[in-house]
């Protein structure tokens, strides 16, 4: 999903026609018995084209080189032209002179209406901040199912919200034996997608490239197991592109470890979208600005000397340091009351949850 939300970022940014296709025959072929490889064809123009199994869109700065591979696919596979690109793989997209505006409204309305929640109260943030969960309190739920279903189907939301990231992860680690207080929780995040169900991205027309990412820890946040929840963000020239929130697999001894690796999956990130986006003709600026509240996550970064308190991350350190010195990237300091991360790693009332999605561009 990011590389989709990374083509239709550019192609807004550049101006171009984004054109949606579809397969009429995709699941009339038998599987392949020998290896396929593709070859581009010959041309001076730039040609993006995205498919998943049967779903196709097309865009470019030639129209005309546009219109003759249409033709050409068409005669190969029967392609069905759909026009504009208006829905793909459950993504509403809405073209406006600013920019693209892109949100799962049908599906949320339609989760909505499958659960009842007309009567529902609408509620600020979808979980509350107030309340610690744990996998062995309260009353296990007679239909485990029921709750594993929900789950599933709200999956799917944060590829256009992020608003819901945190929350879809947290509650995601008790589906194996979900108990009362993990529904109650659930439910408060349907109450929550009431609010405003058409919620969703914007990319902006805006022709920065600009790449800008700020990343986070939540250390020994897990009552469980003391593992920490991190998360990050990337936007490109003002439009949100990449976001993760997810607990780790293991128990850092400090919270500048904590935030320190927190620093290198982001960097990671930034690494394979610098790759992308060259491919998608649209290189960012370099050195792209990696944001942390932490001051000793980013000493260590930029120190080349590793003390013994570090050495269990040192690979970690290794690699951050070779972007950094590198020039893909640069560090620096963000206050921690400035930190929109938060919203990938914690749970937040109301008014931090709004501030925070305000400064993201949702």
């Amino acid at each position: 999903m990011t590389t989709i939300r990374c083509l239709l970022a550019v192609a807004v940014k550049k101006g171009w026609n984004i054109s949606q296709l579809d397969v009429n025959n995709a699941f009339l072929h038998g599987e392949l018995q020998e290896e396929v490889y593709i070859k581009f064809p010959p041309g001076h123009s730039v040609s993006l084209v995205a498919v998943y199994v049967d779903d196709i869109i097309i865009t470019g700065n030639d129209s005309t080189e546009l219109s003759n591979l249409k033709q050409f696919l068409d005669t190969e596979f029967k392609i069905k032209d759909l026009g504009s690109l208006h829905y793909f793989l459950g993504l509403e997209v809405v073209r406006e002179d600013h920019g693209l505006i892109v949100n799962q409204r049908k599906f949320t309305l339609e989760l909505l209406s499958e659960y009842n929640c007309d009567d529902l109260a609408e509620v600020p943030s979808p979980l509350d901040p107030s309340q610690k969960l744990s996998a062995d309190e309260g009353t296990p739920l007679t239909d485990p199912f029921s709750y594993q279903r929900l789950i599933g189907k709200l999956n799917y939301l944060p590829h256009t919200r992020p608003d819901l990231a945190f929350a879809v992860q947290h509650l995601s680690q008790y589906m194996q034996s979900p108990r009362l207080p993990h529904y109650d929780a659930v439910i408060r995040v349907l109450r929550y997608l009431r609010k405003s169900p058409g919620q969703g991205l914007f990319f902006s027309s805006n022709p920065s490239f600009s790449i800008l990412a700020f990343c986070d820890a939540d250390w020994a946040s897990c009552l469980d197991t003391r593992r920490y929840v991190s998360g990050y963000f990337i936007s490109m020239g003002g439009s949100l592109i990449s976001w993760k929130s997810k607990k780790q697999i293991s128990v850092s001894l400090s919270s500048a470890e904590a935030e320190y690796r927190s620093m290198r999956r982001v960097v990671a990130e930034v690494t394979w979208l610098n790759r992308l986006l060259r491919d998608l003709s649209a290189p960012p600026k370099l050195p792209i600005l990696v944001h942390s509240d932490s001051q000793s996550a980013l000493h260590i970064a930029r120190n080349p000397v590793f003390h013994e308190r570090t050495k269990h991350v040192e690979l970690d350190c290794y690699f951050v340091r070779q972007q950094f010195t590198a020039g893909l990237i640069s560090l620096n300091f963000v206050p921690s009351a400035s930190q929109v991360v938060d919203i990938f790693t914690k749970p937040l009332s109301g008014p931090a949850h709004n501030t925070i999605l305000r400064k993201l561009g949702t």
